[in-house]
């Protein structure tokens, strides 16, 4: 199972570097319009989302949107020795990060803002392939699915994604945990009525 994630991985960030610069800016457009026309995205007051790597889709938009209407936006920031995530204010995209783990922007020291996961109502959550049932293969670290399952009070999740990476089957894990909902750039998956 290993070895077939591995080459979805790879085949799924190949295909990501395909698109051209103006490509992924347009899809990432369009996913935050069909973003803002769904229910937890409109309710939200406090959203975590994962600042965007390499060519993953401008989660930057959500954020700047989000921040505008004076809402609060929360990032991961991960601790590779505990395999945990931490929960982090963030207040300024442009002030408040640098690069860190993985290559990943992660807040400055001066802008770690810890805070209790309680308090977000709605999580962006990342991948690199998914199921229309919400199962999804991320980055390896199985960081998310350690994370979700200690929140006791179940925040919405989605999960962004480009067409092309939404496949009709995935080889799953029993710790694997789905995400409520997918938005591409023409599509928005109700992925509970796909288990």
């Amino acid at each position: 199972m290993k070895n077939i994630k591995k080459e979805i991985r790879q085949k799924m960030i190949q295909k990501r570097k395909s698109l051209s610069t103006n490509d992924l800016k347009d899809k990432s457009l369009q996913i935050l319009k069909q973003l803002q026309g769904v229910e937890s995205y409109k309710n939200a007051t406090r959203l975590m989302t994962y600042v965007p790597f390499q060519e993953e889709i401008h989660t930057t938009l959500i954020i700047e949107d989000f921040l505008s209407r004076n809402r609060e936006v929360y990032i991961p920031v991960t601790q590779p020795k505990e395999k945990k995530i931490i929960v982090s204010r963030l207040l300024d995209l442009e002030k408040d990060l640098e690069t860190g783990h993985f290559g990943v922007l992660e807040p400055k020291a001066f802008a770690l803002r810890p805070t209790d996961p309680k308090e977000i109502d709605l999580i962006i959550v990342p991948g690199l392939a998914f199921t229309k049932s919400g199962y999804r293969i991320g980055y390896g670290g199985g960081y998310y699915d350690r994370f979700l399952p200690t929140l006791a009070h179940k925040p919405a999740t989605i999960a962004l994604a480009l067409d092309f990476q939404v496949m009709d089957t995935l080889p799953l894990n029993d710790f694997d945990v789905p995400v409520d909902m997918i938005i591409t750039e023409s599509q928005v998956i109700d992925c509970k009525k796909h288990r």
